[in-house]
């Protein structure tokens, strides 16, 4: 019989791929972007499960690398819902003192998307509480290639010698080093894989995999996925 320790606190850092979406709409005959619409919703349900159980830190995984290869009208049609979902809710952020942080190549984001979210990230970068980290453009080998070039760099400088490079060096040239790993990464819609997301920092991360869909996941799903992890024995290597 496993042991439950139950002095286990709630996680600090959770980090959620949000997945479903799509067949979510197609299960009711809808476009998919009716699907990324209703799941707009369960990110606002998520980030209110997250202020109710005292997480800091909640990382969503909204847009990979590899969905740039969708069609052309999916894409345009997500990046219109994440800047209007955004303005919507930029006042909800600073009345909660929610701070918004984007992850990933902001750069290949379109101008008024790449604009609107640094308003807003400047705009509660003073808010310490709780953290809205939204992944976008993000891929997990490409922040770890960028963190390794990033240090190469500074070694054909000089700024740094090659043995100095470990494990806390590359931690601190990844994209956001004052963010703790993960503790619990939750996945929806019954797939049981990373996709490319948080590679290097979910090394002693606990999952949680929910064959619920993304647009279904709300308050009910965030507590027994946080109940859930609250049963495991977390060992780091140890025994």
């Amino acid at each position: 019989m496993t042991s439950i320790n139950t002095s286990v606190p709630s996680p600090v850092h959770v980090a959620i791929i949000m997945d479903g979406n799509g067949r979510w709409a197609k299960g009711r005959g809808w476009a998919r972007l009716k699907g990324h619409e209703a799941g707009a919703e369960s990110v606002r349900s998520a980030l209110e499960s997250a202020r109710t159980h005292g997480i800091k830190y909640l990382t969503l995984y909204a847009f990979s690398i590899e969905n740039w290869k969708r069609p052309k009208d999916e894409v345009s049609g997500l990046m219109k819902l994440l800047l209007r979902f955004m303005k919507r809710y930029e006042k909800d952020l600073h009345e909660k003192k929610i701070r918004l942080r984007i992850m990933g190549r902001k750069s290949d984001l379109p101008e008024d998307v790449r604009a609107t979210l640094t308003k807003i990230e400047d705009g509660t970068a003073h808010y310490a509480e709780h953290t809205l980290i939204v992944a976008l453009s993000y891929g997990g080998r490409t922040e770890i290639a960028t963190a390794a070039r990033t240090l190469a760099e500074k070694v054909k400088t000089g700024e740094l010698k090659a043995e100095a490079i470990d494990e806390d060096a590359l931690s601190r040239a990844m994209y956001l080093p004052d963010v703790p790993d993960p503790d619990l990464i939750i996945r929806t819609s019954g797939e049981e894989r990373l996709s490319n997301f948080l590679l290097w920092q979910c090394a002693y991360s606990e999952f949680y995999f929910t064959p619920v869909l993304w647009p279904d996941f709300r308050e009910k799903e965030f507590t027994e996925a946080i109940e859930a992890y609250k049963r495991r024995v977390r060992r780091y290597g140890g025994v």
